[in-house]
Formats: structure tokens, sequence, C-alpha cells
């Protein structure tokens, strides 16, 4: 809104809003001159002056301490506009005079120039104000750990197991009993005294399938019980068993 509705009630302590906001004199008259595009080497000091008092007497109206910079100013616009009005009267060297605008426009020029830098430097992302330092804990120590055997890796071996024993087993007509907890006690007397020891080489091949299939239930009873580990050095590596209650 540029002016107020008349009737609009506003209490005295109400909050005021200026659209226009500036950081200094320097930055007003820079405003007046650019909206308007004026030459910053020919600026019409009559116009500009009469825009300048205008903001200024508002200024004074609402902060007076504030305005106090701005009213310096304002003598220095007036005392251009005076001596431009005065006839130009050459130098004593025959040099001719500064134009008095001349120091006012260098310092609006030399102004600019530091605003836009000032702009372009905000423009680059700062930390604490567009980013935040991203802070990560990496733990460097090195556990090694052994890849676990799942059922399908203990499947894969026992297939294996059954095949190879199919190929070495002779033809039996007499039926042999057999105990799953006495080969559970042939695995631990095979593990005894062993760090580990292979999968396959718990199996005895030559005394046929029935057997091959007695010792696997009792792996995997061992295994249940925790009496024994199974595990690999690597995926797809050899499966090896060791007693659980041996040192690693």
């Amino acid at each position: 809104m540029v002016k107020l509705p008349q009737d609009l009630y506003i209490p005295p302590d109400a909050l005021e809003i200026f659209l226009e906001a500036f950081e200094g004199p320097l930055d007003v008259l820079l405003y007046l001159i650019r909206k308007q595009n004026f030459n910053i080497l020919d600026i019409p000091m009559a116009e500009v002056t009469r825009q300048y008092l205008a903001y200024v007497e508002e200024l004074r109206s609402h902060n007076l301490e504030l305005a106090a910079e701005y009213l310096l100013m304002a003598a220095m616009l007036i005392d251009i506009k005076s001596r431009m009005l005065l006839p130009v009267r050459k130098a004593d060297s025959g040099e001719e005079v500064d134009d008095p605008r001349a120091e006012l426009a260098r310092r609006l020029i030399e102004y600019e120039r530091i605003k836009l830098a000032a702009q372009e430097l905000d423009r680059i992302p700062q930390l604490g104000r567009d980013f935040l330092p991203a802070q990560v804990w990496i733990d460097h120590t090195v556990e090694a750990r052994l890849p676990e055997v799942t059922v399908p890796d203990l499947k894969s071996a026992w297939a294996d197991i059954l095949r190879r024993a199919r190929l070495v087993q002779h033809h039996r007509i007499s039926r042999e009993e057999l105990s799953v907890r006495e080969y559970m006690t042939v695995v631990l007397r095979k593990l005894q005294d062993r760090r580990f020891a292979e999968f396959e080489e718990l199996f005895d091949l030559e005394r046929g399938q029935a057997v091959v299939v007695v010792t696997f239930i009792a792996l995997l009873e061992l295994a249940r019980e925790s009496l024994i580990e199974i595990t690999q050095a690597e995926a797809f590596a050899p499966i090896y068993v060791r007693l659980a209650y041996l040192p690693s």
C-alpha cells in the first residue's frame, strides 16, 4: 500500500512498516537516481534535492535521531544546488572550475560499487546461514567377521556328500541299526584336539549312504545343542566344523 486508507484506525504505538529500507543517505540518493534513470555524472540537482528533502521530512516525523545523518546530506545537496546557480568563474590559472557535483558523483559511484560487491558476497553460501558443517565419526577399528553358514550352504554341501556317497557305496542286503547319539559321539571324537575339520572329512563315505545320513543328522543335533560351530573363511569357501568351546 502506498497510502493509508482514511477510514483505517491505527493506534499511536502501532508497528509501522516502510516498504523501502535504506542504509544511509548515499543509499537514498542512489535509489532516487537509479529509479528515474538519471545520469550519475550529470545529476539534476533540483529534482533530486526536492525528492530527497521530501524523504528526510518524512523520516524526521518518525525518528528524529535517525534523521540527523540524512540532514547533513541534505545540507550538502542544498549547497551543491546553490553553487550551481552561481555564475561560473574560471580559476586564476585559467583552468575550468570543477563541477560542484563531481565529489558527490564520485562518492555515489564508489558506494554503488561497494554495495554491488557486498551483494555478490552475500550470494555466496555462508557457513551457519546456508549450510552447516557435517560431522561424521568413523570407526577405523577392523574386526574380522566370518560369513555365516546359511541353510542353503548346508543343503549344497549335503547334496555333494550324498552324490559322492552314491558313487562309492556297495550293495548290501543286511540291515544295519544306526544311532544318532552314537554318531554325535563319533563326530565329537573326530573334532577332539583339532582346531577345525572340513565338513566333508566328518563323513565316512565308504560305509554307505545310511551312515552319511545319520552323520549329517548328528551334525545338525550338535549344532542345535551349540556343541559345534559351522563356519567359512569367506563366501563360497569350504565349510569347516569345530568344537564350540575351543578358543578360535
